[in-house]
Order: C-alpha cells, then sequence, then structure tokens
C-alpha cells in the first residue's frame, strides 16, 4: 500500500514537498523557527510562555538566517541612496542586503528559489512576534507552485535617524505554506452566540464565569486563583465546562528541518 493510500485511510492529510533550491555557492541557511523570544525569556518569570497561541505562532514556520552581520540608517530619501548600509562582516562579491526600490526600503536575497507542491503558496514574513526598533518587516504571499523567480524579503524603516543592526544568523525572513483558494473558499458569517448551540454557548459562558472569578480572586492571598497564578485549561486543551477538548490539541509545533 502506498503512503498516500495509507494516509488517507488513516484520515490524514497528504505529505506535502516543499524544496529550496539553492541559486549561489553561498548556502542558504534555513531552520525551524524556535518557539523562544528574547523579551518572552525576559518577562516576569517568562510569563509570556503562558500564551499558547503567542508560542504556537513563533514556531508555525521555518526562517531563513542572515549571512552577514550590518548596520543600516534611514535618511527620509525615497531615493535609493537614502539608505546607508554598514557592514560589520564581509559581504562578498554579491552583497546579501541593500536598497533596491527605494522608498526606505531594505531588500534581502534569498538565495534559493522554493518549490511547492501544485496550488501551494508562501506566506513570506519577516520573523513573528520579533519586534525591531525603526523597522518594519513586509509581507508577501508568492506562487512557489511555478514561478521559477526568486523572491527578496524586505523591510521599511519606520523613521529617519534610526540605526538598526542585524546580527549574523539573525532571521532576517519567516515563510509557511499556504494552499492556494482557501482563503476564497471560506464563507464568513455574524450570528448572535445566543443562538448557538450549547457546545459553544454554554461552553462560552463557563469560560466567561470562571475567567471574570479567576481575576476577581486572583490577588486574595490564599485564593484557588492566587495559588494558580494563571489559568491554564486552553494550554491543556481543556474546556472549563468539564468537557474534553480536541485530540490533536498542539502545545508545541515540531517542524522538520530542510535537508541538503
Amino acid at each position: 500500500m502506498g503512503e498516500a493510500k495509507r494516509r488517507s485511510i488513516a484520515g490524514l492529510a497528504p505529505r506535502m514537498k516543499m524544496t529550496c533550491y539553492e541559486t549561489t555557492a553561498e548556502p542558504i541557511n534555513i531552520r525551524p523557527a524556535p518557539h523562544e523570544r528574547a523579551w518572552m525569556d525576559q518577562s516576569n518569570q517568562a510569563f509570556a510562555y503562558r500564551c499558547l497561541p503567542l508560542v504556537i505562532a513563533n514556531s508555525h514556520g521555518w526562517e531563513i538566517l542572515s549571512p552577514v552581520a550590518f548596520e543600516a540608517e534611514w535618511s527620509g530619501s525615497n531615493a535609493l541612496d537614502g539608505i546607508k548600509i554598514t557592514p560589520l562582516t564581509p559581504f562578498g562579491d554579491f552583497p546579501p542586503v541593500m536598497s533596491h526600490f527605494g522608498e526606505g526600503v531594505l531588500t534581502f536575497h534569498v538565495l534559493g528559489l522554493f518549490r511547492t507542491d501544485p496550488k501551494v503558496n508562501l506566506w513570506v514574513t519577516g520573523p513573528v512576534n520579533r519586534p525591531k526598533h525603526g523597522i518594519q518587516a513586509l509581507t508577501g504571499v508568492v506562487e512557489t507552485d511555478w514561478s521559477v523567480a526568486s523572491f527578496t524579503m524586505n523591510w521599511k524603516f519606520t523613521a529617519p535617524g534610526v540605526r538598526i543592526r542585524f546580527e549574523k544568523d539573525e532571521p532576517f525572513c519567516f515563510f509557511f505554506p499556504l494552499p492556494r483558494g482557501t482563503l476564497d473558499e471560506i464563507e464568513p458569517e455574524i450570528k448572535s452566540i445566543s443562538a448557538a448551540g450549547d457546545d459553544i454557548y454554554g461552553g462560552y459562558t463557563a469560560w466567561r464565569e470562571s475567567r471574570s472569578n479567576f481575576i476577581e480572586t486572583l490577588n486574595i492571598p490564599g485564593s484557588a486563583a492566587a495559588k494558580a497564578r494563571w489559568e491554564r485549561t486552553y494550554f491543556q486543551g481543556a474546556r472549563p465546562d468539564g468537557l474534553p477538548g480536541p485530540a490533536d490539541h498542539q502545545t508545541r509545533i515540531r517542524l522538520k528541518p530542510f535537508k541538503r
């Protein structure tokens, strides 16, 4: 029995292939995005890691790392020379980062051509939940199932006169596959929650009451909330009304690395 048929019988989605063809002698450095963030490590008692949606988003794709260290500053001019780039490590013959479009946009060259399965795009953006003062990553959706052109990763300065810095091996690009046409097939609607069945309405009201009681008693010494310090039901994949959550609830994503 073939792999595709086995997965179909088991109710699993077919495995998806994603290939990066290196376009230069300089190797491209790609890794599964880690769930850790420095600012989250530094939050009080690492409290930020208790937000599971945040942690899952951190590692919901792959990152491309900068092959060089550099500083850059935007003068405010929209001309190509409005950005001054200062290498901190050798750039080599082909500059991996440059002012290519003007308009205060800093451009990274991605030294690879990506190929995905038919009808699968790549969502391409900056490292998720990793803010950088003075500059903002731009986001694109690329049809990588057919295009023979590589893409660039672009960041736009948000203010002139702010010197930004990228370290060598600092992530500058984050991407994940997105089946083309998925959003077009969604039929969004708005309803009153009171019109929902007991599963939704009852579950929501139980959560709302539990949440309100938790907040009200959190600062009372010796209370159950004070001892718990934070609500764990969503993190544990459980519902406050006692009903079980889904069997495939995720608390961590473990992506496979690109293999040469």
